[in-house]
């Protein structure tokens, strides 16, 4: 079992929901837990069907040399990038406004 975080941003209540049935909501759209790798995949299925137009990040605890891992959902200014097999991010310039 390994910390894993959860992060959302304007996604539907059903997804939230969804997220409180295994992980503990510590603020509003931030949700952490202890899972299994399997239960790990399950929530990202839930969602990429889900999220619809919201944004959401998940990060876990790994072996890799940075001690996690993490992947995003949905448009956000922060772009994940992989430098040299270490993962980043990016940010993207503002959307400019009418």
């Amino acid at each position: 079992m390994a910390m894993l975080v959860v992060v959302t941003e304007a996604v539907p209540p059903r997804l939230r929901g969804r997220l409180a049935v295994w992980l503990l909501e510590i603020r509003a759209g931030v949700y952490v837990g202890d899972v299994t790798k399997r239960v790990r995949e399950m929530i990202w299925e839930q969602v990429n069907a889900l999220a619809e137009d919201g944004n959401v990040a998940m990060a876990w605890a790994s072996n890799h040399e940075s001690g996690f891992e993490f992947q995003t959902y949905g448009a956000n200014r922060r772009e994940p990038v992989d430098h040299d097999g270490l993962r980043l991010v990016r940010f993207l310039p503002p959307q400019p406004t009418d």
